[in-house]
């Protein structure tokens, strides 16, 4: 779809690009947030585009499951890190502006940077979903 205006493909694709591979942010981390955005804003593309990389980033069949739960943050297959993480992303994906309880406890976790890279991450990623689902993008990346 991106094709149909080659000067937004080039954009795209020059930022996505850095998000997914100029980062400090562990890679496990990014493809956490970018499947919880899927599954969030029922995103089957993206989805079916990450879950592989995902799983070369670490990330193990239970986890996945968890990230399609109403609830991951109830799931012994996801870290510590990883429940602030997903908090972080389903207040950005669900009502934009985030709490600072939500908010704080990710200092700890990460350095400046990476906190700012996670943002852009959560919020390229919800860009991403919503393209795709807007234009009724399917799993194989075929407009429907």
């Amino acid at each position: 779809m991106l094709l149909h205006s080659p000067p937004l493909a080039d954009g795209w694709n020059s930022f996505l690009g850095a998000l997914r591979q100029g980062l400090t942010l562990r890679g496990e981390i990014r493809e956490l947030v970018i499947l919880r955005i899927a599954v969030l804003n029922d995103a089957p593309y993206e989805w079916d585009s990450h879950v592989a990389v995902a799983r070369r980033e670490g990330l193990k069949d239970a986890a996945l499951r968890a990230l399609r739960s109403l609830h991951p943050e109830s799931s012994p297959a996801l870290s510590p890190v990883q429940k602030r993480v997903l908090a972080l992303t389903d207040s950005m994906t669900r009502v934009v502006q985030v709490p600072d309880a939500t908010f704080d406890p990710l200092r700890s976790d990460f350095t400046a940077t990476e906190l700012v890279e996670l943002v852009a991450t959560i919020a390229a990623y919800n860009m991403v979903s919503r393209f795709a689902v807007a234009l009724n993008i399917n799993e194989r990346g075929e407009q429907s």
